[in-house]
Parts: C-alpha cells; structure tokens; sequence
C-alpha cells in the first residue's frame, strides 16, 4: 500500500534560501514532531506538505497520487491544517468558525451536531456562543482546533498537520490541547505531524521526530535516550535527563557554553 504522504526528493527555495531535498513517509496513525531552532525550516516544510507552498523540484503525493492532482475538496477531506495564526477576518461566532471546517462535506446535514462534538472534544464547549474576536489567545487556539477536528471528523485514516500549536499557551492548556489531539488521531487512525517548540511534548507524545537545521533533515529518530545527543546538537544547548513521573523521558535544558563565547573569554 502507498503512504499516506510521500515527499520525494522535495526541494523549496525562498529568496537565497534553500530547503531539501526531503525524502520523506508519513503513514496512517503516526504521530511525528518536527523540531529545530527558529527559522530552520520547520514551518516550510509543513507547508509543502500541505500543499501550500509549491515545491521547486520533486513530488508529494497523498495517497500515492501527486498532490497538485488531488481536487481541493477531495483534499481537503484528506487532510487538515492548523496555521500558527489564529486570526479571523469579521467577528464570527465562534459555530461559524468551526463550520469552516466541513465547507469541503457541503451538503452536511450532521453539521451542527458535529460542531457541538468537535467543540466538546477541543475543550472548548463552553465558548459556544461567543464572538471569536471577543475571546483569548487560548480560547481562540481551542475554536480553531475545534475547526481542524470538524474538519476531519467523518475521515479515517487521515492527515493533521498543526504549526506550533502550543505557542504562547499556559502549561495548563498545552498538555490540555495535547491531549486533545493526540485522543482525536487515535481514535480516527490520523496521522499527526507537529512543529513544535518544546522538546519534552515531543519526547512524550510522538512516535518520531523530525529534526530538522538550516533547511535540512539532520535525523529521522525515536523519542529515546540515542535522541538527546542530536537535539543538543540541533539546539546547541545540554539537556539533562530527569525522571518522568509517568515513566516517559524528559530533559532539562542547560546552557552549553558557545565555541564563540569560549573564544571570547579566552581573548580576553
């Protein structure tokens, strides 16, 4: 059987910025976290994976099939995406804004039971009502993973695609929308692929890890203890191991001292 998506030889270039080439799988049910420093060309890369961003030279496909060939409703029945901003043009309630989600389903006659789900299952059914505008960044973060849920609710074996989905949140709510999302794929058999800033949800959470470094691939890895090297690597920092107390690895980071900064000390 063909993967859920395929990257071959996958290559962008943004001004004097190159990216690639990927040579990448992702497969029904995955969970992958894509982590790197900032400007690496994490967000990039999740683009060409949903096809919002052409590739320069190579191919994605969905299904086996060249994504440039899948209609964009049928696309969108496939795949959703959840973008670091959750912006919203007009006040919209906040039903309205999920329901965007299940424009590709029209006719939908289970639409608003639907939305009622998708919003109890972002934990967010108790912002039904409100005006998307009038809420917080957090709450806001809750209506649009509500909107991705509907998106996908009827789909098996799906594709959720999310751009640091946990930024600027509390600790409280990361591990609450974590959750959510990882309940959400389960039980559907989504593959879940994340960028990700925090490197202890991604140990916890994800099947692989994706690091990537100045518009590269640097490891396709497990989240085990053969990982923290890299990702000192990758951040240029120490991580200290500690024990987790569900049993899962977690680390702490440690400032490393710098070969510049080490110079710098030396000369003077």
């Amino acid at each position: 059987m063909s993967p859920l998506l395929q990257l071959a030889s996958v290559r962008a270039q943004l001004a004097s910025r190159h990216f690639g080439p990927f040579d990448l799988t992702v497969d029904a049910g995955q969970r992958i976290a894509i982590l790197g420093p900032s400007g690496a060309g994490k967000s990039t890369l999740l683009k060409l994976m949903a096809g919002e961003r052409r590739p320069h030279a190579g191919t994605v496909c969905v299904d086996g099939m060249a994504l440039a060939a899948h209609g964009p409703v049928a696309l969108a029945q496939r795949r959703a995406v959840l973008p670091q901003s959750h912006t919203v043009a007009f006040g919209m309630p906040v039903e309205l804004v999920v329901a965007l989600g299940r424009i590709a389903h029209e006719p939908d006659p289970g639409q608003s039971a639907i939305i009622t789900q998708a919003l109890r299952a972002a934990q967010a059914a108790h912002l039904a009502g409100r005006r998307f505008d009038t809420l917080s960044g957090g709450e806001q973060a809750r209506v649009q993973l509500a909107r991705v849920f509907a998106q996908l609710w009827d789909a098996r074996g799906g594709l959720l695609l999310v751009d640091e989905p946990l930024s600027a949140l509390d600790p409280g709510l990361q591990f609450e929308l974590m959750d959510a999302m990882q309940h959400y794929s389960r039980e559907r058999g989504h593959a879940l692929v994340a960028v990700l800033h925090d490197i202890n949800q991604a140990l916890a959470g994800f099947d692989r890890l994706w690091l990537i470094g100045a518009g590269q691939l640097q490891a396709d890895m497990a989240p085990n203890v053969q990982a923290v090297s890299a990702l000192e690597r990758l951040y240029d920092i120490g991580l200290r191991c500690v024990a987790a107390a569900d049993g899962t690895l977690a680390v702490l980071p440690t400032r490393r001292t710098s070969v510049r900064t080490k110079m710098a000390s030396e000369a003077a």
